[in-house]
């Protein structure tokens, strides 16, 4: 095909558009397909894989008598996600802790094509879709067509990256309706809990400028796929208060 084919060019524009639609339906619906999710149980975490993506193994174990949700990524790239029903004046905090065995090789949450991370948990809020940018709802619209759902509002992660300085806030390279609060910053606290009570409501307002909406799910994310690198996580006591 010539190299100046206008087609190229439409084509070009539908991907950029489609990735990111894609990447904000993720937590939500379960990815793009082309037919909806399995119903599941409200209150239950359950698999969620990427399309194309080799998943990442979680598995629930017993340590010391408390429970831990244990992440193997090699060179993969899936989520373990919760759909929960939240209106913000029923909680107002989250907490978590999490065990980093080693981080992605030069992973970095700024750079789509090297945003790997060891540990993520993520927040998915409803609300008003009409106030988004058009662009935005191009994206959105793309991924209901795709899914048969629309994606959240907005996402919120909390993240250990390997480069940017703790508290930093990282607006999603494909989308900025997902946004990323460092919590945690380079090696030096690897191999050893680190947790977290953080004011999901401050975190918001300073991520989107506003108050968040309902919270529609909660998921953690530990994924080596950008960087090609095996990863080891440990998560516990990811509740809301």
């Amino acid at each position: 095909m010539a190299a100046d084919d206008p087609t190229l060019g439409r084509r070009a524009v539908l991907r950029r558009l489609t990735l990111p639609a894609c990447a904000t339906a993720t937590l939500w619906l379960g990815g793009c397909a082309t037919s909806a999710p399995p119903d599941t149980a409200v209150a239950e975490w359950h698999d969620v894989p990427l399309p194309g993506k080799r998943r990442t193994e979680y598995r629930w174990e017993s340590r010391e008598g408390r429970r831990e949700l244990v992440a193997r990524a090699d060179r993969s790239s899936s989520m373990f996600r919760r759909r929960v029903a939240a209106m913000p004046a029923t909680w107002s905090e989250i907490e978590f802790g999490w065990w980093v065995q080693s981080l992605p090789a030069q992973g970095d949450v700024s750079d789509a094509d090297a945003a790997d991370a060891a540990a993520r948990v993520l927040l998915a809020f409803g609300g008003d879709h009409s106030r988004l940018s058009t662009r935005n709802q191009i994206q959105f619209e793309l991924a209901r067509v795709l899914t048969g759902e629309m994606p959240p509002y907005a996402t919120l992660a909390y993240v250990w990256d390997a480069k940017a300085p703790a508290d930093s806030m990282v607006i999603h390279p494909r989308s900025d309706r997902v946004r990323k609060l460092v919590v945690e910053s380079g090696a030096g606290a690897l191999r050893q809990w680190r947790h977290y009570r953080r004011s999901v409501a401050d975190d918001y307002r300073r991520a989107f400028g506003e108050a968040p909406g309902p919270l529609l799910a909660m998921a953690v994310m530990t994924d080596g796929d950008n960087t090609g690198s095996t990863l080891y996580t440990r998560y516990r006591d990811i509740r809301l208060r």
